[in-house]
């Protein structure tokens, strides 16, 4: 019957990729979204990252239709980008609040049913501008960084009851929150990228399948850029 998989922002971009390719090896997959629906095949539960009743109801309503969640992925995040004298407090707040605290807040709900269990894993999709860095991107880069700190945490509080924690971190990547960079930012990222060009979203749903599944098994806590290279060393 396959494995009750739940991926937050899973109803486009990275998100979606990974949901699609889980489904596909025979999990049934939910995925939260804000607004648009799922394609068939998905589950499609509504959740604000920034209201923990909201995410309860979501994992409710996937437990009641697949059973206690046995994978999750944290996908769901957002952008302000701002050089540092523009950018507000709310617009620091927001950001963090959405992806990392969100991240926190759905990792927290899952484990529940994981550690009755004794089993599961738990990916955090982070991104290779927490070793770079990148301007505009204080915020973001923030959020991001701090996903890996929460990751290797929880491998260690985790990892005694059989629950990994691992974090894939993208670099360039064609979806839609990636176009919208512009020509000259888009063009310095791939000067920087030994393998010279943006990467797919099925890369990223590679890696995130290799270490929610039996492959992986002995990974925790650990960070697998899928980048071509970018940040290399970080």
């Amino acid at each position: 019957m396959g494995r009750s998989v739940m991926v937050t922002g899973g109803n486009r971009g990275i998100g979606l990729a990974v949901a699609t390719a889980l489904a596909a090896d025979g999990d049934r997959v939910a995925v939260t979204h804000r607004d648009s629906t799922p394609p068939d095949g998905l589950l499609g539960v509504r959740a604000e990252m920034t209201d923990p009743e909201s995410i309860d109801t979501a994992f409710r309503q996937a437990e009641d239709a697949h059973g206690p969640v046995e994978v999750l992925v944290v996908n769901a995040g957002i952008t302000r980008d701002k050089l540092l004298l523009r950018m507000d407090e709310q617009d620091f707040t927001d950001v963090v609040d959405v992806n990392l605290h969100g991240a926190f807040r759905t990792v927290r709900r899952a484990v529940r049913g994981m550690l009755r269990a004794r089993w599961g894993r738990i990916v955090l999709i982070s991104s290779m501008t927490y070793a770079y860095g990148a301007p505009g991107q204080v915020n973001y880069a923030s959020a991001k960084a701090g996903m890996l700190g929460m990751a290797r945490s929880l491998a260690w509080e985790l990892g005694p009851r059989n629950i990994t924690v691992n974090v894939v971190a993208p670099g360039l990547i064609d979806t839609a929150m990636s176009h919208g960079i512009t020509a000259d930012r888009r063009a310095h990222l791939l000067s920087i990228t030994p393998l010279g060009r943006a990467g797919e979203t099925a890369d990223v749903a590679a890696a995130v399948r290799y270490l929610a599944g039996e492959s992986g098994r002995f990974v925790t806590g650990a960070v697998l850029p899928v980048s071509g290279g970018l940040g290399l060393g970080g």
